[in-house]
C-alpha cells in the first residue's frame, strides 16, 4: 500500500507539473454538431474516426454545456468566460432590442487577450462572428487578443461552405470573380483552407519557444448541407431515403443526407490534420487538444439521431439544444479512454485556459471554474458549480434554463399574459429527456429555481426578457434571405 501510495502521488505531481508548463492550446470549435452525430456518442450511420481516436486517447467530457442554443451568444460568453444572463452579447445579430447587432467591445476581456499578455502567440482561423459591424471594427480578432486571423467577421459571411470569399486579417480574398462561381463550380470548400492554415499555424509555431493559441472553427456542419464529392460519395447507395430541403440562401445538395453525413465525416478529416501536424511536429505532449460545438444540430429528420438520448436541437435550451459532443486529449496528462463526468460549461475555457496560462488573476465579472483538476485526474480537488443559467431570446423566447444539482428548471414566454410563464420542472437523474413536469410536486424546489433565476442575471437593455421580432441585419452576398444564423 506504501509503494502503490508513493507512485500514485508522484504520479500527481509529475501531471500538476506538465500542466504548470503553459502548454500550447488548440480549440476546435464547429458548428451545429449534435451531440449524437459523432462515434463516440453512439452514432452509427457517420464515420467520425479521428474524433473517436481522440475519445480512446484522450477523454469524453460527458456533460459540457455550450452556452446559448445559437452560435453568437454561444461564442461571446466561451470567449468571455460568462454565462448569457451577465454577458452583453445574448443573442444574435438580428434579435437585439437596440437594434443594432451586438459586438465585442474593447473594454471587454476575451480570455485570448489574456492569454495573448501572459506570452502566448494566438491564431483564430474559420468563423469569428464577433465583429458585425466592420465599419467600426470593435469586433475584429486583432483588437480581441489575435496576432493573427483568417476567416469571416459576421454569422452571415460563415453561412456558405462554398463562399465567394473570406478575410486574411484585414484583407479580403477574393475566390469568385463572380458572384456564386464558387458554388456554381464548386472550387473552394472553406474548410479545407481554414485546415489547411491550421497545420501550417502548427507547423511554423512548433519551431518557435513561445506556447500558442489556436482558436480553429471549422463552419461546418451549418445548414447549407454540401461537401465535396469525395466526402459524400461514400455515403450514396446505402438505401437512405432521398431527402430534400430548400431554403432562401442557402446552398443545398439535391440530396441532403448523404452531404450532410460526407460534411461531418469532412470536419472529422480535418479535425485528423491537425492532429497529424502536432504529432509530427512533436509537440503532442506540450499541446491540449479540445473539442467541441457552439450549440445543438438543426439537421432535419430522424435518420442519424442526432440529438442522441436528449430531447430538442438548435435553438432549444433543452439538453439537446446546449449538450456538446466534447472530447480533450492532452498525452501524458489526459488518462486514455477516461470519462469526465463532472457538469461543466462554456464559461469555464477561460479561467481553465488562464490556470494552464499560469495566469492567476482573472477579470471579476467572469462566471467560470478552472476544471484543469479534471483534467489532470484529480476530481476530488474540482470545484463544482451552484447552478447553471442560459437565456434565449429568439423565436419561442424569451426562454431562461437552469440546471442545479439534477434538477432542470424552464421558464418560457407566455404570449396570454404577455409575461414570463410558470417554471417546468425536470429530474435530469430520473428524466434525462425531460419528458415529465415535476413542478406540480416540487414546491421547495420551484422556490429554489426562482431565487436562482432572479440571482443569476443582470439587466440588459439589448437583450431584456421580453418579445419581439427580429430585423433584417446583414446584407446577404449571394442570393437571398433573411440573413439570421
Amino acid at each position: 500500500m506504501k509503494i502503490f501510495l508513493f507512485v500514485f502521488t508522484t504520479l500527481l505531481v509529475s501531471l500538476e507539473a506538465r500542466a504548470n508548463e503553459r502548454p500550447n492550446i488548440i480549440l476546435i470549435l464547429v458548428d451545429d454538431l449534435g451531440y449524437g452525430e459523432t462515434g463516440f456518442n453512439g452514432q452509427k450511420l457517420i464515420q467520425t474516426p479521428h474524433l473517436d481516436q481522440m475519445a480512446a486517447e484522450g477523454a469524453v467530457f460527458q456533460q459540457f454545456y455550450a452556452a446559448a442554443p445559437v452560435c453568437g451568444p454561444s461564442r461571446a460568453s466561451l470567449l468571455l468566460g460568462m454565462h448569457t444572463g451577465r454577458s452583453p452579447i445574448r443573442g444574435n445579430p438580428s434579435w437585439g432590442l437596440v437594434r443594432t447587432a451586438a459586438d465585442l467591445q474593447e473594454q471587454h476581456t476575451t480570455f485570448p487577450e489574456i492569454l495573448q499578455k501572459a506570452g502566448y502567440r494566438n491564431s483564430v482561423i474559420g468563423k469569428w462572428g464577433m465583429n458585425e459591424n466592420p465599419e467600426t471594427g470593435t469586433g475584429h480578432p486583432f483588437k480581441q487578443g489575435f496576432d493573427e486571423f483568417l476567416g469571416f467577421n459576421t454569422h452571415i459571411e460563415a453561412h456558405f461552405h462554398y463562399p465567394d470569399f473570406y478575410w486574411e486579417g484585414e484583407e479580403k480574398i477574393l475566390l469568385s470573380e463572380t458572384p456564386g462561381d464558387n458554388w456554381e463550380k464548386k472550387t473552394t470548400y472553406i474548410d479545407d483552407i481554414f485546415a489547411q492554415s491550421a497545420v501550417e499555424f502548427v507547423k511554423r509555431e512548433a519551431r518557435t519557444t513561445a506556447p500558442f493559441l489556436l482558436y480553429l472553427n471549422l463552419t461546418v456542419p451549418h445548414k447549407g448541407y454540401t461537401a465535396p464529392e469525395d466526402s459524400i460519395a461514400p455515403y450514396q447507395g446505402k438505401g437512405w431515403p432521398e431527402r430534400k430541403l430548400s431554403s432562401n440562401h442557402y446552398e443545398m445538395e439535391p440530396d441532403i443526407n448523404p452531404a450532410y453525413a460526407g460534411m461531418v465525416t469532412r470536419m472529422d478529416q480535418h479535425v485528423g490534420q491537425v492532429l497529424d501536424a502536432v504529432k509530427l511536429a512533436g509537440i503532442a505532449e506540450e499541446t491540449l487538444i479540445f473539442f467541441t460545438s457552439d450549440n445543438g444540430h438543426e439537421y432535419p429528420g430522424e435518420l442519424f439521431d442526432s440529438n442522441g438520448p436528449w430531447r430538442g436541437s438548435k435553438r432549444d435550451l433543452y439538453e439537446g439544444g446546449i449538450r456538446m459532443p466534447t472530447v480533450a486529449v492532452w498525452p501524458g496528462v489526459l488518462k486514455p479512454g477516461s470519462i469526465i463526468s463532472e457538469p461543466l460549461a462554456f464559461w469555464d475555457i477561460l479561467p481553465t485556459f488562464c490556470e494552464l496560462a499560469g495566469v492567476t488573476e482573472l477579470p471579476s465579472e467572469i462566471s467560470g471554474l478552472s476544471f484543469v483538476p479534471s483534467l489532470i485526474g484529480t476530481p476530488q480537488a474540482q470545484k463544482s458549480h451552484d447552478y447553471f443559467y442560459w437565456e434565449f431570446n429568439e423565436g419561442r423566447g424569451p426562454w431562461q434554463a437552469l440546471r442545479f444539482g439534477d434538477w432542470k428548471a424552464h421558464r418560457q414566454w407566455d404570449n396570454k399574459s404577455n409575461a414570463m410563464g410558470a417554471i417546468t420542472l425536470y429530474n435530469l437523474a430520473t428524466d434525462p429527456s425531460e419528458q415529465h413536469n415535476l413542478a406540480g410536486q416540487e414546491p421547495t424546489v420551484i422556490s429554489q429555481a426562482q431565487k436562482l433565476f432572479a440571482e443569476a442575471r443582470s439587466p440588459s437593455d439589448n437583450f431584456p426578457l421580453t418579445k419581439r421580432k427580429p430585423i433584417k441585419w446583414h446584407k446577404i452576398p449571394v442570393g437571398e434571405g433573411p440573413g439570421e444564423e
